[in-house]
């Protein structure tokens, strides 16, 4: 749908405006103006507690006088929202217009009040989480074919287009990432990845890479290869390249992991909940959603973003626990836990990115398990080499309401790797699962600045609302503008 800016709540030319009710205090300028338009009522209506105006609280006002917009009275609690709060409010909003006949929507932006954001942040999220509540998976179901959203135009108040650009084009990109990560695993192979890759290419104009298992097997990739060898889809290395920046100017590097789908291999997983597993490419799903929306905002910086892809599967063929191999760097892992395969692709391809001589990786992966058990559907692990990579995410997930939480990398950590037969083997034992992918993967990024992000906990939400959250294409897009000229 189009998302534009009005200037004044008074004058808005919509079909239903929508204007943000506090529980108590006075109410903010467009709430006021729209209140004398249907002669008190707003007033009316939380004096005598019928809308009380609390958190996510709605309640729809029909239009009464030709010309004049319905009105959507949304509650905002007593004081500034909090990020959470705010994300209900929003969602309620989503929810309400959804099931509503209107086609052009305006919002009184200037109404919402957030701690600790100014009124151009505000925009940004506003435009983007308003966008994402749109968001529908379509496609396997016969009724899907009925399912048109109404709304053709939302309207959001403000002044600033930089900031309702950024939240348009986040929305744009997370809607992609999780279209990905909700396809079934029959249709989301490694090579349908390479064609989405090749489709952005044909789309944005940017360099597409595609590295197919005879290429990667002459790099010595065989690490990346022995996580596909038990399944009959092809692995592929997919390198997109965007060039807004000078010509001469290294790269930010964007890496995620993209296992189509996760049997876990001879170390078979339980057969509860392994439908989910088709989630496991949601890094890659992130990479290609943020892409998409740097694309959109053409920024003046090189990003190039890469994806190492494969299906773990059990076979014949299949890569056995107690198996070594050797990766593209020349060290050699002894394959434990097949289960632990998510490493085993993203080390070559760290390797693989120092052609780039990049200013900073970053690499996305839903890694471990264990990151759910510290942190939850919260926070996004992260891990890093260098503080300032650490400290510019930080900073990005702060600003994208995307949230993290910076773990350990502590040396101590490493000799759980240790192995009597390769020079590592690819799990660390039963304690702190997360922090030691972490540290096998922190061995292949010695050249580099590199921060890693578990993303197991947030990239997919469970229970009745099943599916991929687009998390984080939120902080990816923040911390990549960040680096901008």
């Amino acid at each position: 749908m189009k998302t534009q800016l009005f200037n004044n709540a008074a004058d808005v030319q919509a079909d239903l405006l929508v204007v943000f009710v506090p529980s108590e205090g006075e109410l903010p300028a467009a709430t006021a103006q729209a209140d004398e338009k249907v002669q008190g009522q707003i007033t009316a209506l939380r004096e005598q507690t019928v809308f009380k105006g609390s958190v996510a609280q709605t309640l729809l006002l029909p239009s009464v006088v030709e010309g004049q917009p319905a009105l959507l009275l949304v509650g905002t609690g007593k004081e500034a929202l909090s990020d959470m709060n705010a994300k209900k409010v929003i969602a309620a909003i989503g929810t309400q217009i959804k099931g509503l006949p209107y086609a052009t929507v305006a919002v009184a932006a200037t109404g919402l009040s957030v701690k600790n954001r100014d009124q151009k942040n505000i925009t940004t999220l506003l435009a983007q989480w308003l966008n994402e509540a749109f968001y529908e998976f379509l496609g396997f179901k016969q009724s899907d074919a009925d399912k048109v959203t109404k709304v053709e135009t939302l309207l959001i108040e403000g002044s600033d287009q930089a900031a309702l650009d950024i939240g348009v084009a986040t929305a744009s990109g997370s809607a992609f990432t999780r279209q990905l990560g909700n396809l079934p695993g029959n249709v989301c192979t490694p090579a349908y990845l390479a064609s989405k890759a090749q489709h952005l290419g044909e789309e944005f104009g940017i360099d597409i890479e595609l590295l197919d298992e005879t290429k990667m097997d002459e790099l010595g990739m065989h690490c990346l290869l022995s996580v596909g060898r038990g399944s009959d889809q092809p692995s592929y290395l997919i390198v997109m390249h965007y060039r807004g920046g000078k010509e001469d100017e290294a790269p930010h590097v964007l890496l995620g992991k993209g296992i189509t789908f996760d049997t876990g291999g001879i170390s078979l997983k339980p057969g509860a909940k392994m439908d989910e597993m088709k989630y496991d490419m949601c890094g890659a799903a992130s990479v290609f959603g943020t892409m998409k929306a740097i694309c959109e905002l053409k920024p003046a910086l090189n990003f190039t973003a890469v994806i190492a892809a494969a299906e773990n599967m059990p076979s014949a063929r299949a890569t056995k626990p107690g198996d070594v191999v050797r990766t593209m760097s020349g060290k050699t892992v002894e394959v434990l836990n097949t289960d632990a395969e998510g490493r085993l692709v993203l080390c070559d391809a760290l390797t693989y990115i120092e052609r780039f001589k990049p200013q900073s990786v970053v690499d996305i992966a839903t890694l471990t398990g264990a990151c759910i058990v510290a942190l939850g559907s919260v926070n996004s692990g992260m891990y890093a080499n260098k503080q300032d990579v650490a400290d510019a995410l930080k900073a990005a997930g702060g600003e994208a309401a995307d949230k993290l939480w910076q773990m350990p990398l502590d040396e101590e950590y490493q000799q759980q790797l240790d192995s009597n037969f390769a020079d590592m083997g690819n799990i660390g034992g039963p304690e702190a699962g997360s922090v030691t992918a972490a540290c096998f993967l922190s061995r292949f990024t010695e050249s580099y600045p590199w921060a890693h992000l578990d993303i197991a906990g947030t990239a997919w939400t469970g229970g009745a609302a099943k599916g991929a959250s687009g998390r984080p294409v939120g902080l990816l897009t923040q911390y990549l503008l960040s680096k901008a000229n």
